[in-house]
């Protein structure tokens, strides 16, 4: 029997299964690239820094985030963003800039089309 491929944490599993999921259903594009980004080794998962967060979106955007948000940085204007993980000290500046921190399930629950939903990497 081969190696199994894929992340083997088993609720990431179950996310990306998720994602492939709707993303059939809704034809939209976001949630099938999410799905193959977090099906990436953890090596080659994302890293985000709020400062590049800052610079790449607007006041009230939604993002989402295919691995971990980082508290490095600055953020100047509120946000929605949705990751697999966050630092404590992203959440808190988040939280701090009047934006708010979604699990990427929650993302789902929220914006199921993935309309107006940046993906950044």
């Amino acid at each position: 029997m081969g190696k199994r491929k894929g992340p083997s944490n088993p609720a990431l599993r179950k996310l990306i299964r998720r994602l492939r999921k709707i993303d059939k259903e809704t034809e939209s594009d976001i949630w099938g690239e999410l799905a193959d980004r977090l099906n990436r080794s953890n090596r080659s998962r994302s890293e985000v820094n709020l400062g590049q967060l800052n610079r790449h979106t607007e006041k009230g955007d939604f993002v989402a985030v295919p691995g971990k948000v980082l508290g490095s940085g600055i953020l100047e204007h509120n946000l929605s963003v949705a990751a697999f993980n966050f630092s404590d000290q992203a959440k808190k500046k988040i939280e701090g800039a009047e934006g708010e921190t979604l699990s990427i399930e929650g993302l789902l629950d929220r914006k199921p089309k993935g309309e107006n939903v940046l993906l950044m990497e």
